[in-house]
């Protein structure tokens, strides 16, 4: 199984471009810290590349930037190439199939919130009102 759930940061505003066939693509890096410290006494960060397309590449470029806390959801892609000098280039990314804010609407108030997703409103009966038994 190839799955990807990670919160992070936004190392820097997103990047998003066209292939030549017309596909949008959203290129940024995510600043991941480990729930852990080295010996040292310091939290270790890693920063994977992140490849959204198409509509993610375009939610993510517009309601994010350098700095803001994302959640993505994705899997993880090795490609190659050969490198000028001819050496053989491996590079790992993830592929954003889905991104998500993170926190609440009051932390973000400088994105329209008519853009959020408001929480399911879930009926106050008690367990009468429940269509099985527990």
């Amino acid at each position: 199984m190839n799955v990807f759930v990670g919160v992070g940061r936004l190392t820097k505003d997103p990047e998003l471009r066209e292939t030549r066939s017309g596909t949008e693509v959203c290129n940024f890096t995510l600043a991941l810290q480990r729930p852990f410290k080295n010996s040292d006494g310091d939290y270790i960060t890693d920063f994977p590349m992140c490849t959204a397309w198409k509509h993610n590449a375009r939610f993510i470029s517009k309601y994010f930037k350098k700095g803001d806390p994302i959640s993505i959801v994705g899997s993880i892609q090795t490609r190659n190439y050969d490198g000028d000098d001819g050496k053989r280039v491996y590079i790992t990314e993830i592929n954003v199939d889905r991104a998500e804010f993170v926190g609440s609407k009051s932390n973000n108030s400088s994105r329209n919130s008519d853009n959020y997703f408001d929480e399911p409103e879930y009926p106050s009966g008690g367990d009468n009102d429940l269509p099985f038994d527990f």
